[in-house]
Parts: structure tokens; sequence; C-alpha cells
């Protein structure tokens, strides 16, 4: 009986070693740390999209996150990451609303052990930038600019032809590299006469759109129609972004463009929201550049994790990105182009988006 009683015993003790272990799964992998991820807004679905995969993946790797977002305010950005500090997360992971304004908070982050990542868009002016997850943001504007000049049929076509520039946010650095890439393909057309800029307006300082507002682009796309296109017909309108191509769409529609007299211009975007593949699809934009945010967050998770469990993070970079104080150590991933020739093999058989999505 003595021994029956002693195997039972010892039975219990393992079941309820077992029981224990089972159950400290959870609390062992959250004990790896909290990330607190701020992100600029929730009017474009990217940055909906940036904000689920990220949380999805830190999860999946053991951490808590606190996923903030701010509504393009940059006080309550600034209020949202003061707010992490002081409750102490492990990491930041920040894609800012103004790269120039986050100083005096990533000094008190650094004051307290927290390292952080500029996710997408380079913070600036400041040494406690530790590493920078993006997309190749030069190349996407080659490839917009690219698909601009292909489907005039540049360099071949003698031209000449009407092209209008859009900028993005002056306080987003992301913009400058954009616009800078397309310029490396349009400039040397534009100085070549093939390509014509009417209006004269060129530059960040000129063409840039405050907070990326398809509102605002499409307003600045009003009077540039107005002001220099009645008796002209514009050829092309370079959007870096999919929400200010919308906007300019809609103005060139309301003075006649998109019908079988007088067909629309070449109109490029970023970033494949689902509005404007819809719109390639219906022939009005002409292209979008794809850039996979499940991919960033993979990047962006594996560096965190390194910094965090002693390792070293992936960095395919270390000169590109000169915030003015340093050169932060960045990985890039590739952007694509895409258009009606193959929106269907990148967006849908990626699984990123489905057919219902674009086809509703």
């Amino acid at each position: 009986m003595k021994r029956i009683t002693s195997v039972l015993a010892s039975l219990a003790i393992v079941a309820a070693a077992a029981t224990a272990t089972l159950g400290s799964g959870p609390a062992l992998a959250q004990d790896k740390g909290t990330i607190g991820i701020a992100m600029p807004t929730k009017s474009s679905a990217r940055w909906i999209s940036d904000g689920n995969s990220m949380v999805k993946q830190f999860e999946a790797a053991g951490y808590e996150t606190d996923l903030q977002y701010a509504e393009d305010d940059i006080p309550n950005q600034l209020a949202q990451i003061e707010n992490m500090i002081v409750k102490g997360v492990d990491v930041l992971v920040i894609a800012a609303i103004d790269g120039t304004t986050l100083s005096n908070a990533l000094q008190q982050a650094a004051d307290s052990g927290i390292k952080v990542i500029a996710y997408d868009r380079l913070i600036r002016e400041s040494p406690n930038v530790d590493y920078y997850a993006t997309f190749d943001n030069f190349k996407v504007g080659v490839q917009q600019a690219t698909s601009i000049v292909k489907a005039l049929g540049l360099p071949d076509a003698s031209g000449p032809f009407n092209i209008e520039l859009f900028g993005g946010s002056p306080d987003d650095n992301n913009a400058y590299f954009f616009y800078n890439g397309a310029m490396s393909v349009l400039q040397p057309l534009i100085d070549e006469g093939k390509l014509v800029v009417r209006s004269g307006q060129m530059g960040m300082d000129t063409v840039g759109t405050l907070r990326w507002d398809g509102a605002v682009a499409q307003a600045r796309m009003d009077n540039l129609l107005s002001a220099y296109y009645s008796d002209a017909r514009v050829d092309a309108v370079l959007s870096p972004y999919d929400g200010l191509s919308i906007g300019i769409l809609s103005s060139l529609k309301g003075v006649g463009y998109g019908s079988a007299n007088q067909p629309m211009p070449v109109v490029s975007g970023q970033d494949a929201e689902v509005p404007s593949v819809k719109s390639i699809l219906a022939g009005e934009q002409h292209s979008t550049i794809f850039k996979d945010t499940r991919e960033l967050a993979r990047v962006t998770v594996g560096m965190v994790d390194a910094l965090l469990q002693g390792g070293k993070p992936e960095i395919n970079d270390t000169s590109t990105y000169d915030n003015g104080v340093k050169v932060v150590p960045s990985y890039l991933l590739e952007p694509v182009a895409v258009d009606e020739t193959n929106w269907e093999k990148v967006l849908i058989d990626s699984g990123y988006y489905t057919i219902d999505q674009i086809k509703s």
C-alpha cells in the first residue's frame, strides 16, 4: 500500500510540475518585454497595416505591445511616446509625424536605457536613434518616375509632354528621397525638353504636400489646371503617394479628363492602397509602388529581438541615412512597382490582399 501511495504521490508531483510548466508558457513568452509602437495616423490604410503586422509579429515572438496612433497630431505623438517611456517599455518603434520634433523625448528614452528604432520615417537631429528600418526610398522615386517615362514612350518619343510634380510632406525625411529619386530620372528629360513643367513649380520647397493630405493635393491640382492648362493638356503627374493620387485624379476628372476625348494623364502613386489599385484597374491611376508592410514588420521585430537578446541587429546600409547628427544604421527593403500588368501576382498571390478586397 505504501508503495502505491508513493507512486501516486510521485505521479502527482510530475503532473503538478507539468501543469506549472504549461501554465508558465504564456507568462514566459510575455517576460521578453514590452514594445512601444508609435504610429502617425489611421487615416492611411498602410499605417493600419503596419501597426497590425507589428503587433501580430511581436506577440508571436513573445513580446507585449503598446500600439498608439497620433492622428497626425505632433503634440499627441510626443505625449504618447513620453507616456510609453514613463511606463517603462523596453524598446520604442517610432514612425514619426515630424522627424525633427522628438529630440527631448528620445533623450529621456536614452537616459532610461530604452533603445529606439525609427520605423520607415527617419527621426532627425537626435543621436538617440539606434536603428532604422525602411524601404529603399530613393528607389521608390526612381520607380515612380520610370513608370511615367515608360508610359509616355520616352525617351524614344519626341514629345514634348507636359508634366506636373507633387512631393510628399516636407516634415517627412522620406519625401525628399522619393522626390530626388524621381528627379534623377525626370530631370535629364526636362533638361532635354522632352518633358515640360508648364507651371515651373519644382523643388520640395514648392511642390511639397504637408501631412500627405489628398485634399491639399486636389486643391493644388485645381489651381494648376486653371492657371496653366486651359489651352493645353497635362500628360503626366508625379504623385508620391496614393492618397495624393486620388485627390489629383478627382481634380482631373472634374475638368473632363478620363473621357474618350480626353484620356487620363499618367499618374503615379505609392503604397498600393485598395482605392488606388481599383483606380488602376479602372484605367485612371497608372501605377503605384508596393511596400510589403509584413516584411518591414518582420525586419523590425528581428532588430528588436536582437537588441533585447544580446545579439546584433541585421543591417544592410551604413551610409545613406544621415539624420543630421549621425548616420543611422539601416535595413532597406525592396519596393515593387505595380500596374495593371502585375497587380494580381504581386498583391493577390502574395496574400497581401484577397481578390474580394479589390473586386468588391
